[in-house]
């Protein structure tokens, strides 16, 4: 594959409160519970030129939380915020395979296999947006995880990109949990050499699903444009195919 240009590899990205926060390439970013921003988080994050924040999550997960800051109306009334929830996780197979969510690039193709038409919203989501858009779930590893390598695959972008993208969205959260007043029940903290472990493992099922997507392909034959495909790829400033 060809490699995106060195001023679009992932950066991470310092809004006041976000956690897990990175750059994908062009105008396209990804990040953690957008309810961990403060107000001035909110703030850098328009300053940045972001305009729409794409939510993967499900209802049951939108719920504030005690930590979460205090944000006022007026911090986020700036932005598009659009609900695009990538799963179903009332269905069978969902559970049956990755128990109480997604978190192993083991089984992103099957997740992609599952959920294909609620994957293509999210990237008609990112078309039609104005401006810069972040992509959020919850941890801002796995379903923004999948959402970051089909957009990295669009792009042209290297193995050495997809996996650091995905090796930062692990180190950042395993770092939130390191700091987390109450233990996460499914994803302790690892220590340094349990987490470079599990990286082992998970970056060579992460290829193995990158060198099997074809990112085109699959949102033409789930109902998304060309001329869609083509905004999506002038936001991540990427040559047409």
């Amino acid at each position: 594959m060809d490699g995106i240009s060195t001023a679009a590899k992932q950066r991470g990205v310092r809004w006041d409160g976000a956690v897990n926060a990175w750059h994908i390439a062009g105008s396209v970013y990804r990040m953690g519970r957008r309810e961990w921003l403060t107000d001035a988080g909110w703030q850098q994050m328009y300053d940045a030129g972001i305009r729409t924040v794409i939510d993967l999550r499900t209802l049951r997960e939108q719920q504030p939380r005690e930590i979460d800051p205090e944000v006022s109306a007026e911090a986020t009334a700036r932005f598009d915020i659009v609900h695009c929830p990538t799963e179903d996780p009332e269905d069978k197979e969902f559970t049956e395979l990755f128990g109480p969510y997604l978190k192993d690039p083991a089984h992103y193709a099957d997740y992609v296999r599952l959920f294909p038409d609620k994957l293509a919203a999210v990237f008609k989501a990112i078309a039609a947006a104005p401006g810069g858009v972040v992509v959020h779930c919850a941890a801002g590893r796995d379903r923004s995880g999948i959402i970051a390598v089909m957009l990295q695959n669009l792009a042209g972008a290297s193995d050495e990109e997809i996996v650091r993208g995905y090796q930062q969205g692990m180190r950042g959260i395993n770092e939130r949990h390191r700091h987390h007043r109450a233990p996460h029940a499914h994803d302790p903290f690892l220590e340094e050499d349990a987490l470079e472990a599990m990286l082992s493992v998970r970056t060579a099922s992460l290829l193995e699903f990158a060198h099997s997507l074809d990112t085109f392909a699959f949102l033409g034959a789930n109902g998304v444009s060309e001329v869609e495909v083509a905004a999506i790829r002038a936001k991540l400033n990427a040559p047409g195919r």
